[in-house]
């Protein structure tokens, strides 16, 4: 029953990150999409913003919730 706790809990958060991952991701494919209605004068840096990595989304996320502490 112990183990099955720890499967269940592990396994939770597993399916959270990659739905956090996920969400992401399709809001960026978004702002891609949206970047190419920009001028061309900004679409350059639009298209920079939309196509940060997931991995440095999140190391800068938790740098500034380390800030606010």
């Amino acid at each position: 029953m112990k183990y099955g706790m720890i499967f269940i809990a592990s396994l939770s958060i597993s399916v959270t990150a990659c739905s956090h991952r996920a969400v992401y991701e399709s809001v960026q494919q978004n702002n891609r999409f949206d970047c190419q209605k920009q001028p061309l004068s900004q679409q350059e840096e639009c298209e920079r913003q939309a196509s940060k990595s997931y991995a440095e989304y999140e190391r800068e996320r938790q740098e500034l919730l380390k800030k606010e502490d």
